[in-house]
């Protein structure tokens, strides 16, 4: 599918069972911590109507899904 981007912390609920779901559904994907990498808080927040939401999670198509639920990343990824 491509590489996949998703911007979350480590801190993150979230965060933790989208990239968990990735990983047990061999999904391959770029993690970037925004709490390391601040720079990429203001992409975050612009994609999400001026609120910083993780995970935020980019698609190769340019779509992106915010704190999904797994049954959201399955419609998503395992079309």
């Amino acid at each position: 599918m491509g590489e996949i981007k998703v911007y979350g912390t480590t801190w993150c609920g979230d965060c933790s069972r989208a990239k968990s779901f990735m990983d047990e559904n061999d999904v391959d994907y770029e993690w970037t911590d925004v709490d390391q990498e601040i720079q990429f808080r203001e992409y975050i927040t612009n994609l999400n109507g001026g609120e910083m939401r993780v995970p935020t999670i980019i698609f190769v198509d340019g779509s992106f899904l915010v704190e999904p639920s797994n049954e959201e990343l399955a419609n998503k990824l395992l079309v």
